[in-house]
């Protein structure tokens, strides 16, 4: 019996908690023992360099505490795997341990007599995070019941911040004692009692069935707030609509997010009942995320920067340096592709983006590149677009006729429930910090097409309707393909009527490619036999895995570049691009004097912008950190060749004519009057016939009437079949 008196606390913790498998030798915890454990872990786990990183963190932010999974399996395995199964007994008992560790690392303060007292803390949060790779949504099903999970997704819709109770306190309505009922956590209710447990005395009223009346400004409260995850897009297989899953997270994560972050979220997978209307299925419960730890992902990518390993990154390098990078990485894009090679250059660049910039009075400056492929049917137009939403580290594609407003930037949705209003994210938000492909850009209404004005330059999308005023991030680059109006590009027409979009929208294009499918015999036979070569190889190639490798090889390297590489201009390069942009204003200015006309596609401020973004992406796939001169002559070619080539396209008819045709065209002129009285129509086709008799060249005849048709002459009826002269 040595010792048995020596001041040491006995116990018996049988009665405390059933144990974990009913069976004591399969190191199973008690609560009591989880309890102290946990105080341990908080108070003497050692990090890396030796210091005790939970406890100094305690100290700092005493309301919160971040805790790595992959310590505590370090700590104690048994214990994170408890956590891991049975998260919802083990965590409360985590945040007591925390903050009965915090209490005791607080000296102790005078109190109001003037003696010392214990400081009085409050609850402290638990979330937990991990280095696991997340549970696709899909794959979530019964087997994971109140286990801990982690998913990841964007958030589109967060609800309005609701009180929840902890405690209930209810008072009996007869005998008016106190009960105070703890609440479940996350979505569940309070277990009310039936009966009270009052014992009646000799002459007095028994209390009645069900007595409680809940007294709520007694009770405790925390903040609720319900989010709506769903899966990335990559991440839903083609043609599924994407799920989306129910979080609820509470206390210091409310209001932390805003619809369309990505989350990676770790929570305990539970059930609610939804509503009370759903009588008959009492067993069918609706599935929810109590989450427990939560993490927004980077802007440029949804894995974080860590996932590059070394002797990748070693790969990227070395493929840097080579001097035929550029080359090369343009070859890759639309390899299927026949031709387009400067498309090809500006695609690549719209893929590796120029440098966000962040001014010291706050300005935003775009890092991102809109491209703008206008032109003939079957030039490819939209395969470019496909394999842009294929290979960018986030993409969305939408179609310009489907597509609303409220569609592609952010609608406001009425819960059917609660009848309050959320916000859902659009197109624009989903795809923040990746690419909007937009197809038939033409087809879309105007009223529509304004809500991108804002998305492209500014970058946010603002938002006040239903009570809800907000701004949501945007940062996408977009890449829109359209036809010109009457479908084909018609080189007799001036460029204004062949773009028929207004200067506003096409000023925020970087890049405007004016694709032309010319008949060539040359062109046309290297074309054709592309193009039997693509289909007849196009078994043998789907069975081999190189090109899909290809493509995972150059996503990997685009969101390496998009996250280490953020180049800037050098001074020469700078003064270079100061002398060039004078010079293309000087002859735009000298265009408009000679025509009477301004250029179809402006020439401003935002054009310098763009060949400084252009110049910037170009280091980047060379993972250079100063673009260069040679990088701002190719930024330039580009331009030339793209929104250059485009602002002088289409027949100018002050430009280029001799007097000889200048004489021809006013005597056709004069005949297809002399022709047709005011008022009168004519189909086209037979005057031009009937003036061809007369010995005049059909192009001479096309030209007038152009002419005309531009001085108001004339005007063209049933799908410019038919002339009207006008008075």
């Amino acid at each position: 019996m040595s010792g048995w008196d020596e001041g040491a606390v006995f116990y018996s913790d049988q009665a405390q908690f059933p144990r974990g498998g009913g069976d004591p030798d399969q190191g199973s915890i008690t609560r009591h023992t989880a309890l102290r454990k946990f105080k341990e872990f908080i108070r003497g786990f050692n990090g890396e360099k030796g210091d005790f990183p939970y406890r100094e963190s305690l100290v700092h932010s005493p309301d919160h505490l971040t805790v790595a999974m992959e310590d505590i399996d370090a700590f104690d395995a048994v214990l994170s795997d408890k956590i891991r199964k049975f998260p919802a007994d083990f965590l409360p008992l985590f945040e007591t341990a925390a903050s009965e560790v915090l209490a005791s690392l607080r000296s102790k303060v005078a109190g109001e007599t003037g003696e010392m007292e214990e400081p009085i803390t409050g609850e402290v949060q638990v979330f937990l995070s991990s280095k696991e790779s997340s549970v696709s949504m899909r794959s979530i099903g019964a087997e994971f019941m109140s286990r801990l999970v982690k998913i990841s997704g964007i958030a589109i819709a967060a609800s309005r911040v609701k009180a929840k109770a902890t405690y209930v306190t209810l008072m009996c309505k007869n005998c008016k004692s106190i009960k105070t009922v703890p609440c479940r956590p996350g979505l569940g209710g309070a277990i009310v009692p039936r009966s009270c447990d009052h014992v009646p005395q000799a002459g007095e009223e028994p209390c009645p069935l069900d007595p409680w009346i809940v007294a709520p400004d007694k009770s405790k409260y925390v903040d609720l707030q319900t989010l709506k995850l769903q899966e990335n897009p990559e991440d839903v297989p083609t043609g599924e609509l994407p799920r989306n899953i129910l979080l609820s997270i509470d206390r210091h994560l409310v209001q932390t997010i805003v619809p369309g972050t990505r989350l990676t979220v770790m929570g305990i997978y539970s059930i609610y009942q939804a509503s009370a209307s759903q009588k008959g299925a009492i067993g069918v419960k609706q599935p929810y995320i109590r989450v427990v730890g939560l993490e927004q992902t980077r802007e440029t990518n949804s894995l974080g920067p860590s996932t590059f390993a070394l002797d990748e990154e070693l790969e990227f390098k070395e493929f840097a340096q080579r001097p035929d990078a550029y080359a090369k990485l343009c070859s890759m894009i639309g390899p299927s592709i026949y031709g387009h090679a400067d498309v090809k250059k500006a695609l690549a660049c719209l893929l590796f983006g120029g440098s966000k910039k962040r001014l010291p009075d706050g300005v935003r400056l775009r890092g991102d590149i809109h491209v703008l492929l206008l032109g003939d049917p079957s030039t490819a137009k939209s395969q470019f677009l496909k394999f842009v939403e294929k290979t960018a580290p986030v993409a969305v594609y939408t179609s310009g006729k489907g597509s609303s407003a409220a569609g592609l930037t952010a609608s406001v949705i009425r819960e059917s429930s609660s009848r309050e209003f959320y916000l859902e994210g659009g197109a624009m938000v989903l795809a923040d910090g990746g690419v909007v492909c937009i197809d038939e850009f033409d087809k879309m209404r105007p009223e529509d097409r304004v809500a991108i004005h804002e998305a492209m330059e500014q970058q946010t999308i603002s938002i006040a309707k239903a009570g809800i005023t907000t701004v949501l991030n945007s940062r996408t680059s977009v890449l829109a393909a359209a036809n010109p109006p009457s479908g084909r590009y018609d080189d007799l027409k001036t460029a204004q009527d062949n773009i028929d979009l207004q200067t506003t929208i096409l000023s925020r294009f970087d890049l405007i490619f004016i694709v032309k499918d010319i008949r060539e015999y040359d062109q046309d036979k290297k074309i054709a036999s592309h193009i039997i070569k693509v289909h007849a190889s196009g078994a043998a190639a789907s069975k081999s895995t190189n090109a899909t490798e290809g493509e995972n090889w150059l996503k990997r390297y685009i969101e390496y570049c998009r996250v280490t590489c953020h180049p800037r201009l050098s001074e020469k390069a700078a003064e270079m691009l100061q002398n060039k942009y004078v010079e293309i204003r000087q002859r735009m200015r000298q265009q408009a004097n000679e025509t009477g006309k301004a250029a179809a596609v402006p020439i401003t401020v935002r054009q310098l912008e763009a060949i400084i973004r252009l110049s910037e992406s170009l280091a980047k796939m060379r993972l250079t950190s100063v673009a260069t001169q040679e990088h701002v002559e190719e930024a330039f070619r580009l331009f030339n060749v793209s929104t250059m080539d485009a602002a002088r396209s289409g027949i100018n008819e002050h430009l280029n004519l001799t007097p000889e045709i200048a004489n021809e065209i006013k005597q056709a002129e004069s005949q297809i009057k002399r022709r047709m009285g005011i008022g009168s129509h004519i189909s086209e086709r037979r005057l031009i016939d009937e003036l061809a008799r007369m010995g005049m060249n059909e192009s001479i005849v096309r030209r007038a009437l152009l002419i005309m048709h531009q001085r108001d002459e004339v005007e063209y009826k049933r799908e410019r079949h038919v002339i009207v002269r006008k008075a």
